[in-house]
Formats: C-alpha cells, structure tokens, sequence
C-alpha cells in the first residue's frame, strides 16, 4: 500500500507561512506525502500582500489532472483560489474526485488585504462548497458566506454552522481564533450534532498561516484514514502546539507562522 498523500490547492505564500508552503510543512510533519497545485502567486511577508498574480484557470486544472493522474490523494485541500474562473476550473478538475475534500475559504489575508472578489465568494458558495466534506471558516469567513454578521456567542456560531451545512457541506469546523476570551473554542458542526473543543488562548502576534494549518491537518489525518472527528480534534491539538512554539522561530517583524515541527525540531 503506497504512503498516504494529501494534495493542496492554494496560492503561493513568498514569506512560507501560510498557503502552498505552510500546507505542505503540515503535510510534511505529519507524516503525508505532499503535492500541490498553485492558484496564485503572492509577494508577501510578515507585514503584509505587496502583489499578487493568478495563475490561469488552465495552468491550475492542468496541475490538478496531472498529480490525480499519477499520484492520487487520500485528501484534497483546497485553499486561496482568488478568482471566479480558478472555483470554476478546480471545481471541473475534481469532480471525479472520490477522497475527502477540505474547504478552507480563504477570503481575506492576516493582514487584511482582500484575497476573494465578492464574484469569487460566490462562485465558492455555489460550486465548492457543496463538494466540501469538511469547510474550516473562521467566524469572519462564515459570516461573508453566509451574508451576515459574524457572530457574537455561541448560540449563533452554532446557528451559522448549521446554515452552511445547508449550503451544502457536511461537516463544518466554525474556528474561534477570532473570538475573545482566555479559551479558544472551535465547534465541529455536523449533522448528528455539534462537538466543542478547547484550548486555552495563546497570547502571541505569530499567528500567521493558522487556518491554513488547520484545514491542511485535517486533510493529513483523514488522509491517514482518520474519522472526521478525530482528524479535526488531532489537528486542533497539534496547531494549538504549533502555536504555542510559534515565539520561538522570531521570524520577520510582523504576524510571524506557526511553527509547523514544533513536535519535531529540538
């Protein structure tokens, strides 16, 4: 039986923590094969977006038939795609795609720079998001695909992730990064019902590649052959550690990453 792999959809981060690079480190520290197709191309460092390229929606759906052709994945995720034409485009690529699909919908960076057309958003909704069988919104997220405000306790952050397993997803991870309070709690919302995990918050500017960590955690342990309960409680452990240690990199002057081998570098 061949190693489990996992493949990312994403854009290109120059700085390395977050997008192609930080799924690909995830990957990597957990044990997963990794392969990817890029969407984008991003000037970018702890500071912030200075450019940004497409790449052209037949460059992406050529790198996706290429890696389902001759390595094909246990999961796929998909992250920064930037423009109406690449949802369309990845959305044909994997449509016969039968593994575990991860949606983390990447609308708007760290530093707030705006990463999804409102075209875009909506192409998401319409062709990706009922493919997801995992989606990773943090609140914000939820609340721009939802068209609503982000929710403000844990009552509506329930309600919101039930309104998006209506749309069409069948599991939803409503991320508490962007919450306040000492604990940060992300919620798995899913048909059968709703499971809350816990971490206590970690009080640190290098945040930069979370959600992106995540989603692509996830995709390693279902990957691995994890239910999706247990992959998004490992993946949750594992980037609460990945943050704890983010300090002791010191890299760049801003929002520094995580740090991806916490459980592995001395």
């Amino acid at each position: 039986m061949s190693h489990p792999s996992a493949m990312t959809i994403a854009g290109s981060d120059s700085g390395g923590g977050a997008g192609i690079q930080a799924d690909l480190k995830t990957f990597c520290a957990l044990g997963v094969y990794g392969t990817s197709a890029i969407t984008a191309i991003t000037a970018q460092n702890t500071r912030g977006v200075t450019a940004i390229e497409p790449v052209s929606s037949r460059t992406v759906s050529a790198q996706i038939a290429a890696v389902l052709d001759d390595i094909p994945p246990m999961a796929i995720k998909i992250g920064m795609l930037g423009s109406p034409d690449i949802v369309a485009a990845v959305a044909a690529a994997i449509e016969g795609y039968d593994g575990p699909v991860i949606l983390d919908p990447v609308m708007v960076a760290k530093s707030g720079d705006a990463l999804l057309s409102q075209e875009g958003e909506a192409a998401l909704v319409e062709l990706l998001l009922p493919r997801a069988d995992v989606l990773t919104p943090n609140l914000p997220e939820a609340a721009r695909l939802l068209g609503s405000a982000p929710a403000q306790d844990a009552a509506e952050v329930v309600r919101q992730g039930r309104a998006l397993l209506d749309l069409g997803a069948r599991a939803v991870v409503m991320k508490g990064g962007h919450a306040e309070g000492a604990t940060c709690i992300d919620r798995l919302v899913t048909a059968s019902g709703v499971i809350t995990m816990e971490q206590t918050r970690c009080m640190t500017r290098n945040t930069h590649g979370t959600g992106c960590s995540l989603s692509s955690a996830i995709a390693a342990e279902l990957a691995k052959g994890a239910s999706v309960e247990a992959a998004v409680r490992r993946a949750q452990v594992w980037l609460h550690g990945a943050i704890r240690a983010a300090d002791r990199l010191d890299i760049g002057s801003g929002h520094g990453p995580v740090h991806h081998f916490h459980e592995v570098w001395p």
